[in-house]
């Protein structure tokens, strides 16, 4: 391997390390903004289990990881085909770091997702994109994911309290607090096994890219190295997120925080098997929301969960303009 080559790969999973730690504090909330809210969990300890579940969550499959990697996009060999994912990196980056100083809760999967689907249109037109794989395993999902997650956490909601209409609401309330570790662990253990997979799936195609891989297949240091750098990156926390989350959508208890998370958790898990590279955040939301109109529709603050949606809306097109613009720029300075 030349050293343009080598020297090209190190900045390829330079930025792909970045990436993936942007999406743990990015996405910090997602695992514990309902326990933070609800008082169930130590904002400290909280980011703590957050990390540790996400890293073990991590190891978990490659499924992801192969529809990011090489199934949705044709991704050529050799220079060319490492400034596409380049180009896609510094879109999603650059998307993920608006989002979070605005505050918002958009997706980093789709951030990511159109990044690569902008730079590889820029690059080698719509032909490489895979229409059937993309409507499937990334269309569907994400449109359907949340409401699902909606639905599921409404659902979960209204038969936990059917079941404990006759207790005593301080008691119930205890009880479900303590319930919210087990929620919160199983909540960021799902976000792991989703979203280290996508940036694990980048890492791969820019190995096959560069010639080190005959094929895609996930090398077990890829999944280590991802799986670490999306845990150090909620280690880092996202307190601008978790406060939309948690406290401005609508006012959480215990009991409406333990039936998002295991919802939102159960729908995020079944994607992962699915290779089906979800918005853990989307979900999460769609979660939230649903627990909290299980009550009273009016308990929900729509006009943030408004501005939340539309943030889901926009992210795709305006990752994948910046990657499409970040394509052109290294395209003209390397040739490639």
């Amino acid at each position: 391997m030349s050293t343009g080559v080598t020297y090209s790969l190190l900045a390829l999973f330079g930025l792909a390390v970045l990436f993936d730690y942007i999406n743990g504090f990015h996405d910090t909330a997602n695992a514990i903004a309902t326990s933070v809210s609800t008082r169930a969990l130590r904002p400290e300890f909280a980011i703590l289990l957050s990390a540790i579940a996400n890293f073990l969550g991590a190891l978990t499959g490659t499924e992801v990881a192969a529809t990011i990697g090489s199934g949705i996009v044709t991704t050529p060999t050799g220079g060319h085909g490492q400034v596409i994912i380049a180009a896609a990196l510094i879109g999603g980056i650059t998307w993920n770091l608006l989002t979070w100083r605005l505050g918002l809760p958009s997706s980093s999967s789709h951030a990511l997702i159109g990044g690569l689907l902008g730079a590889t249109v820029a690059a080698l037109g719509a032909s490489a994109v895979r229409i059937d794989a993309l409507v499937t395993k990334i269309v569907v999902p994400l449109v359907g994911s949340p409401i699902i997650g909606l639905l599921g956490a409404f659902g979960l909601m209204v038969l936990l309290l059917n079941v404990f209409r006759h207790a005593d609401p301080h008691r119930i309330n205890d009880r479900f607090r303590r319930l919210q570790l087990v929620s919160a662990a199983y909540m960021a253990f799902s976000h792991g096994s989703n979203d280290a997979q996508k940036t694990m799936g980048i890492m791969t195609a820019a190995l096959v890219a560069a010639g080190i891989l005959p094929a895609f297949k996930v090398p077990i240091w890829v999944m280590v190295l991802a799986a670490g750098a999306i845990s150090l990156g909620t280690a880092a926390g996202g307190w601008r997120i978790i406060k939309t989350m948690g406290q401005r959508v609508v006012k959480l208890d215990p009991v409406h925080g333990f039936a998002a998370e295991t919802a939102a958790a159960t729908v995020i898990l079944g994607a992962s098997h699915l290779g089906m590279p979800v918005s853990t955040t989307h979900v999460v939301s769609g979660a939230i929301m649903g627990s909290g109109a299980s009550d009273r529709f009016s308990a929900v603050r729509w006009g943030i969960a408004g501005s939340i949606v539309w943030a889901w809306i926009l992210t795709l097109p305006a990752a994948g303009a910046v990657a499409a613009v970040a394509w052109a720029i290294l395209h003209t300075l390397t040739g490639a």
